[in-house]
Protein backbone atom coordinates (compact mmCIF):
# COMPACT_ATOMS: atom_id res chain seq x y z
CA UNK A 1 0.00 0.00 0.00
CA UNK A 2 1.71 3.55 -0.74
CA UNK A 3 1.81 6.16 1.77
CA UNK A 4 -0.87 8.30 -0.14
CA UNK A 5 -3.22 5.22 -0.12
CA UNK A 6 -5.91 5.21 3.19
CA UNK A 7 -4.64 3.21 5.74
CA UNK A 8 -5.11 0.17 6.60
CA UNK A 9 -6.65 0.53 10.09
CA UNK A 10 -9.51 2.98 8.56
CA UNK A 11 -10.71 0.28 5.72
CA UNK A 12 -13.34 -2.15 5.75
CA UNK A 13 -11.97 -5.55 6.48
CA UNK A 14 -13.53 -8.75 4.49
CA UNK A 15 -12.56 -11.83 5.82
CA UNK A 16 -12.25 -14.81 4.06
CA UNK A 17 -13.17 -18.11 6.08
CA UNK A 18 -13.27 -21.37 5.73
CA UNK A 19 -12.25 -24.96 4.87
CA UNK A 20 -8.74 -25.85 3.62
CA UNK A 21 -9.18 -25.96 -0.30
CA UNK A 22 -12.56 -24.71 -0.66
CA UNK A 23 -11.21 -21.97 -3.40
CA UNK A 24 -10.90 -18.76 -0.35
CA UNK A 25 -7.16 -17.90 -2.20
CA UNK A 26 -9.03 -18.56 -5.82
CA UNK A 27 -11.93 -15.97 -5.24
CA UNK A 28 -9.49 -13.09 -3.73
CA UNK A 29 -7.78 -13.79 -6.83
CA UNK A 30 -10.96 -13.61 -8.89
CA UNK A 31 -12.15 -10.52 -7.38
CA UNK A 32 -8.68 -8.77 -7.61
CA UNK A 33 -8.32 -9.69 -10.69
CA UNK A 34 -4.49 -10.11 -9.88
CA UNK A 35 -2.81 -12.96 -8.40
CA UNK A 36 -2.46 -12.33 -4.68
CA UNK A 37 -2.85 -15.11 -3.06
CA UNK A 38 -0.68 -18.36 -3.75
CA UNK A 39 -3.73 -20.85 -5.27
CA UNK A 40 -2.17 -25.01 -5.28
CA UNK A 41 -4.48 -27.93 -5.16
CA UNK A 42 -2.29 -28.98 -2.14
CA UNK A 43 -4.28 -28.52 1.00
CA UNK A 44 -2.80 -25.80 3.45
CA UNK A 45 -1.33 -23.75 0.90
CA UNK A 46 -2.20 -20.80 2.71
CA UNK A 47 -0.20 -20.37 6.09
CA UNK A 48 -0.92 -17.14 7.39
CA UNK A 49 -3.20 -14.27 6.41
CA UNK A 50 -2.62 -12.66 3.29
CA UNK A 51 -4.50 -8.64 2.80
CA UNK A 52 -5.07 -6.67 -0.42
CA UNK A 53 -6.63 -3.49 -0.56
CA UNK A 54 -8.71 -2.58 -2.86
CA UNK A 55 -12.05 0.08 -3.92
CA UNK A 56 -14.72 -1.82 -3.53
CA UNK A 57 -18.37 0.60 -3.99
CA UNK A 58 -19.77 1.79 -2.42
CA UNK A 59 -18.32 0.20 0.38
CA UNK A 60 -15.00 2.22 -0.87
CA UNK A 61 -11.76 1.24 0.51
CA UNK A 62 -11.38 -2.10 1.70
CA UNK A 63 -9.20 -4.76 2.56
CA UNK A 64 -9.86 -8.49 1.51
CA UNK A 65 -8.25 -11.32 4.01
CA UNK A 66 -7.26 -14.31 2.86
CA UNK A 67 -7.16 -16.94 5.99
CA UNK A 68 -5.56 -20.22 6.33
CA UNK A 69 -8.11 -23.31 6.53
CA UNK A 70 -10.42 -23.82 9.63
CA UNK A 71 -9.66 -28.11 9.15
CA UNK A 72 -6.20 -28.47 9.68
CA UNK A 73 -6.01 -30.18 12.69
CA UNK A 74 -2.38 -30.87 12.87
CA UNK A 75 0.20 -28.90 15.41
CA UNK A 76 1.26 -26.08 12.89
CA UNK A 77 -2.50 -26.16 11.83
CA UNK A 78 -3.52 -25.29 15.49
CA UNK A 79 -1.62 -22.10 15.17
CA UNK A 80 -2.68 -21.58 11.62
CA UNK A 81 -6.08 -21.54 13.52
CA UNK A 82 -5.28 -19.06 16.35
CA UNK A 83 -4.33 -16.57 13.47
CA UNK A 84 -7.38 -16.99 11.63
CA UNK A 85 -8.78 -16.15 15.11
CA UNK A 86 -7.62 -13.25 15.46
CA UNK A 87 -8.19 -11.85 11.85
CA UNK A 88 -12.32 -12.80 13.24
CA UNK A 89 -11.72 -9.90 16.10
CA UNK A 90 -10.61 -7.06 13.15
CA UNK A 91 -13.25 -7.68 10.39
CA UNK A 92 -16.07 -6.08 9.52
CA UNK A 93 -18.00 -8.35 7.16
CA UNK A 94 -16.85 -12.66 6.85
CA UNK A 95 -17.39 -14.12 3.51
CA UNK A 96 -17.90 -18.42 4.46
CA UNK A 97 -16.50 -20.35 1.52
CA UNK A 98 -17.56 -23.43 0.77
CA UNK A 99 -16.73 -26.15 -1.18
CA UNK A 100 -19.81 -26.76 -3.71
CA UNK A 101 -18.71 -30.45 -4.71
CA UNK A 102 -18.60 -31.22 -0.85
CA UNK A 103 -21.22 -28.68 0.88
CA UNK A 104 -22.09 -27.53 4.36
CA UNK A 105 -19.71 -29.30 7.54
CA UNK A 106 -19.62 -28.70 11.34
CA UNK A 107 -16.66 -26.54 9.98
CA UNK A 108 -18.74 -23.67 8.34
CA UNK A 109 -21.71 -24.40 11.25
CA UNK A 110 -19.38 -23.50 14.11
CA UNK A 111 -17.77 -20.27 12.24
CA UNK A 112 -21.38 -19.42 11.71
CA UNK A 113 -21.82 -19.59 15.62
CA UNK A 114 -19.10 -17.27 16.10
CA UNK A 115 -19.98 -14.70 13.31
CA UNK A 116 -23.31 -14.43 14.89
CA UNK A 117 -21.95 -14.05 18.67
CA UNK A 118 -19.25 -11.12 17.60
CA UNK A 119 -22.27 -9.77 15.27
CA UNK A 120 -20.31 -9.75 12.33
CA UNK A 121 -22.21 -9.83 9.62
CA UNK A 122 -21.64 -12.10 6.91
CA UNK A 123 -22.30 -14.34 3.74
CA UNK A 124 -22.06 -17.61 2.59
CA UNK A 125 -19.97 -18.62 -0.81
CA UNK A 126 -20.45 -22.15 -2.62
CA UNK A 127 -17.55 -21.84 -4.75
CA UNK A 128 -16.75 -24.35 -7.70
CA UNK A 129 -20.06 -23.94 -9.26
CA UNK A 130 -18.72 -25.16 -12.64
CA UNK A 131 -18.43 -28.77 -11.29
CA UNK A 132 -21.94 -29.38 -10.47
CA UNK A 133 -24.53 -30.11 -12.78
CA UNK A 134 -28.37 -28.97 -12.60
CA UNK A 135 -29.33 -31.84 -10.20
CA UNK A 136 -26.67 -31.24 -8.17
CA UNK A 137 -27.00 -27.64 -7.86
CA UNK A 138 -30.59 -27.78 -6.74
CA UNK A 139 -29.35 -30.81 -4.12
CA UNK A 140 -27.31 -28.19 -2.74
CA UNK A 141 -29.62 -25.09 -2.24
CA UNK A 142 -31.89 -27.44 -0.06
CA UNK A 143 -29.25 -28.31 1.78
CA UNK A 144 -28.58 -24.93 2.42
CA UNK A 145 -31.23 -23.70 2.42
CA UNK A 146 -31.97 -26.61 5.93
CA UNK A 147 -28.83 -25.51 7.45
CA UNK A 148 -28.33 -21.85 6.98
CA UNK A 149 -30.21 -18.79 8.36
CA UNK A 150 -28.29 -15.36 8.14
CA UNK A 151 -27.46 -13.63 11.24
CA UNK A 152 -29.53 -9.98 12.13
CA UNK A 153 -32.37 -8.78 10.23
CA UNK A 154 -30.76 -5.40 10.08
CA UNK A 155 -27.98 -6.12 8.56
CA UNK A 156 -29.43 -8.26 5.14
CA UNK A 157 -28.96 -7.35 2.19
CA UNK A 158 -32.39 -5.66 0.36
CA UNK A 159 -34.69 -8.93 -0.90
CA UNK A 160 -38.14 -9.21 -2.42
CA UNK A 161 -40.75 -11.79 -2.33
CA UNK A 162 -39.39 -13.03 -5.87
CA UNK A 163 -35.91 -14.67 -4.93
CA UNK A 164 -34.91 -18.11 -3.87
CA UNK A 165 -34.44 -19.09 -0.50
CA UNK A 166 -30.85 -19.46 -1.24
CA UNK A 167 -30.90 -15.75 -2.19
CA UNK A 168 -32.87 -14.97 1.09
CA UNK A 169 -30.29 -16.41 3.08
CA UNK A 170 -27.18 -15.00 1.79
CA UNK A 171 -25.59 -17.46 -0.09
CA UNK A 172 -24.23 -17.03 -3.60
CA UNK A 173 -22.69 -19.23 -6.53
CA UNK A 174 -19.50 -18.77 -7.72
CA UNK A 175 -16.84 -20.37 -9.94
CA UNK A 176 -13.27 -18.77 -8.99
CA UNK A 177 -12.33 -20.95 -12.21
CA UNK A 178 -14.68 -19.43 -14.77
CA UNK A 179 -15.38 -15.87 -13.47
CA UNK A 180 -19.16 -16.74 -12.85
CA UNK A 181 -21.20 -14.86 -9.95
CA UNK A 182 -17.91 -12.95 -9.43
CA UNK A 183 -19.58 -9.84 -10.20
CA UNK A 184 -22.50 -10.94 -8.28
CA UNK A 185 -20.20 -11.78 -5.00
CA UNK A 186 -18.87 -8.33 -5.33
CA UNK A 187 -21.75 -6.48 -5.59
CA UNK A 188 -23.59 -8.35 -3.00
CA UNK A 189 -20.58 -8.18 -0.27
CA UNK A 190 -20.61 -4.14 -0.93
CA UNK A 191 -24.51 -4.26 -0.73
CA UNK A 192 -24.09 -5.31 3.17
CA UNK A 193 -25.00 -2.15 5.15
CA UNK A 194 -22.80 -1.42 8.20
CA UNK A 195 -23.15 0.70 10.92
CA UNK A 196 -20.03 2.80 11.33
CA UNK A 197 -20.29 5.69 13.70
CA UNK A 198 -18.29 8.41 12.13
CA UNK A 199 -15.90 9.82 14.29
CA UNK A 200 -12.89 12.77 13.96
CA UNK A 201 -9.72 12.83 15.46
CA UNK A 202 -9.80 16.87 16.41
CA UNK A 203 -11.92 18.75 13.33
CA UNK A 204 -14.80 18.22 15.21
CA UNK A 205 -13.40 20.73 18.02
CA UNK A 206 -12.44 23.09 15.34
CA UNK A 207 -13.96 26.23 13.54
CA UNK A 208 -12.75 26.82 9.58
CA UNK A 209 -9.67 29.52 10.24
CA UNK A 210 -8.67 28.57 13.52
CA UNK A 211 -5.46 27.57 13.64
CA UNK A 212 -3.47 24.77 15.25
CA UNK A 213 0.28 23.89 16.16
CA UNK A 214 1.67 19.91 15.95
CA UNK A 215 4.87 19.12 17.89
CA UNK A 216 6.59 16.64 16.52
CA UNK A 217 10.02 15.49 18.27
CA UNK A 218 12.92 14.90 15.78
CA UNK A 219 14.85 11.96 17.55
CA UNK A 220 16.07 9.05 16.52
CA UNK A 221 12.95 7.64 17.44
CA UNK A 222 11.41 9.44 14.14
CA UNK A 223 11.50 7.76 11.15
CA UNK A 224 13.90 8.84 8.22
CA UNK A 225 12.24 11.18 5.96
CA UNK A 226 8.70 10.95 6.44
CA UNK A 227 6.07 11.54 9.79
CA UNK A 228 4.21 8.42 11.72
CA UNK A 229 1.03 7.38 10.42
CA UNK A 230 -1.10 9.34 13.50
CA UNK A 231 0.73 12.92 13.03
CA UNK A 232 -0.11 12.33 8.91
CA UNK A 233 -3.67 11.68 9.64
CA UNK A 234 -4.29 14.17 11.99
CA UNK A 235 -2.55 16.79 9.76
CA UNK A 236 -5.40 15.51 6.96
CA UNK A 237 -8.04 15.85 9.19
CA UNK A 238 -7.00 19.58 10.60
CA UNK A 239 -6.99 20.39 6.80
CA UNK A 240 -9.92 19.05 5.87
CA UNK A 241 -11.68 21.43 8.52
CA UNK A 242 -10.23 24.11 6.32
CA UNK A 243 -7.75 24.80 8.95
CA UNK A 244 -4.55 25.75 9.26
CA UNK A 245 -1.37 24.95 11.02
CA UNK A 246 1.94 24.79 12.09
CA UNK A 247 4.49 21.92 12.76
CA UNK A 248 7.55 22.19 14.95
CA UNK A 249 10.03 20.26 17.53
CA UNK A 250 10.03 20.99 21.21
CA UNK A 251 12.46 22.99 20.62
CA UNK A 252 10.75 25.33 18.45
CA UNK A 253 7.38 25.82 20.55
CA UNK A 254 8.06 28.94 22.41
CA UNK A 255 9.07 30.74 19.53
CA UNK A 256 6.31 29.24 16.96
CA UNK A 257 3.60 30.58 19.01
CA UNK A 258 5.41 34.23 19.02
CA UNK A 259 5.55 34.26 15.27
CA UNK A 260 1.54 33.43 14.95
CA UNK A 261 -0.90 36.60 14.73
CA UNK A 262 -2.98 35.26 17.26
CA UNK A 263 -3.10 32.01 19.78
CA UNK A 264 -3.74 28.86 18.70
CA UNK A 265 -6.91 26.67 19.03
CA UNK A 266 -5.13 23.47 20.53
CA UNK A 267 -1.32 22.71 20.64
CA UNK A 268 -1.22 19.00 19.77
CA UNK A 269 2.13 17.08 20.96
CA UNK A 270 3.96 14.21 21.33
CA UNK A 271 3.36 12.49 24.45
CA UNK A 272 6.56 11.77 25.11
CA UNK A 273 7.55 15.56 25.50
CA UNK A 274 4.48 16.46 27.36
CA UNK A 275 6.33 17.68 30.12
CA UNK A 276 8.64 20.21 28.03
CA UNK A 277 5.91 21.34 25.61
CA UNK A 278 2.94 22.07 28.80
CA UNK A 279 5.71 24.65 30.38
CA UNK A 280 5.94 26.42 26.81
CA UNK A 281 1.88 26.31 25.99
CA UNK A 282 0.10 29.18 28.37
CA UNK A 283 -2.89 27.68 29.95
CA UNK A 284 -5.54 29.54 28.01
CA UNK A 285 -4.51 27.46 25.18
CA UNK A 286 -6.13 24.02 24.57
CA UNK A 287 -3.22 21.53 24.94
CA UNK A 288 -3.49 17.40 24.17
CA UNK A 289 -1.26 14.45 22.86
CA UNK A 290 -1.77 12.37 19.20
CA UNK A 291 -2.04 9.19 21.75
CA UNK A 292 -5.08 11.20 23.65
CA UNK A 293 -6.34 11.77 20.43
CA UNK A 294 -6.38 8.23 19.58
CA UNK A 295 -7.69 6.94 22.41
CA UNK A 296 -10.73 8.99 21.81
CA UNK A 297 -10.87 7.82 17.84
CA UNK A 298 -10.20 3.92 18.47
CA UNK A 299 -12.22 4.01 21.54
CA UNK A 300 -13.61 5.53 25.22
CA UNK A 301 -11.78 8.26 26.09
CA UNK A 302 -13.67 7.93 29.56
CA UNK A 303 -12.94 4.46 30.54
CA UNK A 304 -8.77 4.81 29.58
CA UNK A 305 -8.90 7.99 31.46
CA UNK A 306 -10.49 6.01 34.77
CA UNK A 307 -7.83 3.31 34.14
CA UNK A 308 -4.90 5.99 34.59
CA UNK A 309 -6.12 6.34 38.11
CA UNK A 310 -5.42 2.24 38.47
CA UNK A 311 -1.89 3.53 38.78
CA UNK A 312 -2.60 4.94 42.31
CA UNK A 313 -3.59 1.16 43.46
CA UNK A 314 -0.65 -0.69 42.27
CA UNK A 315 1.14 -2.96 44.68
CA UNK A 316 4.15 -4.39 44.52
CA UNK A 317 4.02 -7.86 42.57
CA UNK A 318 0.98 -6.66 40.51
CA UNK A 319 1.31 -7.02 36.72
CA UNK A 320 0.97 -4.95 33.72
CA UNK A 321 0.64 -5.80 30.19
CA UNK A 322 1.97 -2.80 27.94
CA UNK A 323 0.62 -3.64 24.52
CA UNK A 324 1.63 -2.14 21.01
CA UNK A 325 -0.60 -2.38 17.62
CA UNK A 326 2.38 -2.06 15.35
CA UNK A 327 5.52 -3.78 15.42
CA UNK A 328 8.69 -1.82 14.93
CA UNK A 329 12.45 -2.54 15.90
CA UNK A 330 12.66 -1.35 19.39
CA UNK A 331 15.66 1.21 20.22
CA UNK A 332 17.36 2.11 23.21
CA UNK A 333 14.85 4.11 25.13
CA UNK A 334 12.01 2.67 23.33
CA UNK A 335 8.16 3.97 24.52
CA UNK A 336 6.69 1.06 25.29
CA UNK A 337 8.97 -1.54 26.44
CA UNK A 338 11.59 1.12 28.61
CA UNK A 339 10.69 4.57 29.44
CA UNK A 340 6.76 3.58 30.33
CA UNK A 341 7.78 0.94 32.89
CA UNK A 342 10.73 3.07 34.15
CA UNK A 343 8.58 6.07 34.80
CA UNK A 344 5.60 3.89 36.11
CA UNK A 345 8.53 2.48 38.21
CA UNK A 346 9.31 6.14 39.46
CA UNK A 347 6.03 7.75 39.95
CA UNK A 348 4.75 4.59 42.22
CA UNK A 349 8.10 3.36 43.88
CA UNK A 350 6.22 -0.34 43.49
CA UNK A 351 8.08 -3.76 42.50
CA UNK A 352 6.18 -4.13 39.19
CA UNK A 353 5.82 -7.15 36.50
CA UNK A 354 5.64 -5.75 32.56
CA UNK A 355 4.72 -8.22 30.20
CA UNK A 356 4.66 -6.50 26.45
CA UNK A 357 2.89 -7.58 23.13
CA UNK A 358 2.59 -5.71 19.90
CA UNK A 359 0.74 -6.30 16.61
CA UNK A 360 -2.12 -8.35 16.29
CA UNK A 361 -1.00 -10.68 19.42
CA UNK A 362 -3.12 -10.11 22.62
CA UNK A 363 -3.40 -12.44 25.39
CA UNK A 364 -6.57 -14.67 25.00
CA UNK A 365 -6.88 -14.56 28.88
CA UNK A 366 -6.25 -11.67 30.62
CA UNK A 367 -5.89 -13.15 34.04
CA UNK A 368 -3.62 -11.71 36.96
CA UNK A 369 -3.41 -8.41 34.70
CA UNK A 370 -3.92 -5.34 36.93
CA UNK A 371 -3.65 -2.79 34.13
CA UNK A 372 -3.18 -2.89 30.27
CA UNK A 373 -1.44 0.42 29.01
CA UNK A 374 -2.23 0.38 24.80
CA UNK A 375 -0.77 2.76 22.21
CA UNK A 376 -3.08 4.79 20.22
CA UNK A 377 -3.62 1.86 17.64
CA UNK A 378 -3.28 3.75 14.63
CA UNK A 379 -2.34 0.51 13.07
CA UNK A 380 -5.55 -1.47 14.67
CA UNK A 381 -8.83 -0.79 13.56
CA UNK A 382 -11.83 -0.20 15.50
CA UNK A 383 -13.31 -3.40 15.74
CA UNK A 384 -9.74 -4.59 17.04
CA UNK A 385 -10.29 -1.90 19.84
CA UNK A 386 -13.45 -2.83 21.01
CA UNK A 387 -13.03 -6.27 20.92
CA UNK A 388 -9.69 -6.13 23.08
CA UNK A 389 -11.64 -3.33 25.15
CA UNK A 390 -14.45 -6.20 25.61
CA UNK A 391 -12.03 -8.52 26.76
CA UNK A 392 -10.53 -6.61 29.18
CA UNK A 393 -13.77 -5.68 31.00
CA UNK A 394 -15.11 -9.84 30.71
CA UNK A 395 -11.73 -9.91 32.88
CA UNK A 396 -12.38 -6.83 35.14
CA UNK A 397 -8.72 -5.72 33.78
CA UNK A 398 -8.72 -1.73 33.52
CA UNK A 399 -7.09 -0.21 30.23
CA UNK A 400 -5.72 2.99 29.65
CA UNK A 401 -3.63 4.45 26.65
CA UNK A 402 0.39 5.75 26.40
CA UNK A 403 -0.77 9.03 25.97
CA UNK A 404 -3.07 9.04 28.80
CA UNK A 405 -0.66 7.71 31.31
CA UNK A 406 2.18 10.29 30.41
CA UNK A 407 -0.34 13.04 30.87
CA UNK A 408 -1.20 11.44 34.32
CA UNK A 409 2.09 10.57 35.24
CA UNK A 410 2.97 14.37 34.40
CA UNK A 411 0.34 15.75 36.71
CA UNK A 412 -1.56 17.49 33.27
CA UNK A 413 -4.04 14.62 32.84
CA UNK A 414 -6.77 17.37 33.55
CA UNK A 415 -6.06 20.20 31.11
CA UNK A 416 -5.16 17.27 28.32
CA UNK A 417 -9.04 15.98 28.02
CA UNK A 418 -10.41 19.21 29.24
CA UNK A 419 -10.89 19.69 25.15
CA UNK A 420 -13.15 17.04 24.98
CA UNK A 421 -15.52 18.23 27.53
CA UNK A 422 -14.24 15.32 30.24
Amino acid sequence: MSLNSTPSSERIQIGFFGRTNAGKSSLINAITNQEISLVSPVKGTTTDPVKKAMELLPLGPVVLVDTPGLDDHTQLGELRERRTGEILKQIHIAVIVVDSSEGITEVERQLELQLKEMQTPYLFVYNKMDLLNGEDMAAEKNSANADISFIREDKKIEINNRKTESEKRNIIYVSAATGENIDVLKESIAAIKLIREEKKLVSDLLMPDDHVVLVIPIDKAAPKGRLILPQQQTIRDILDAGCTLSVCPVEKVKETLELLNKPPKIVITDSQVFSKVKEMVPKNIMLTSFSILFARYKGNLEGTVRGALTIEKLQDGDKILISEGCTHHRQCGDIGTQKLPDWILKYTGKQLIFEFTSGENFPEKLYGYKLIIHCGACMLNERQMQMRAALAKEYAVEMTNYGIVIAYLNGILKRSIEPFGI
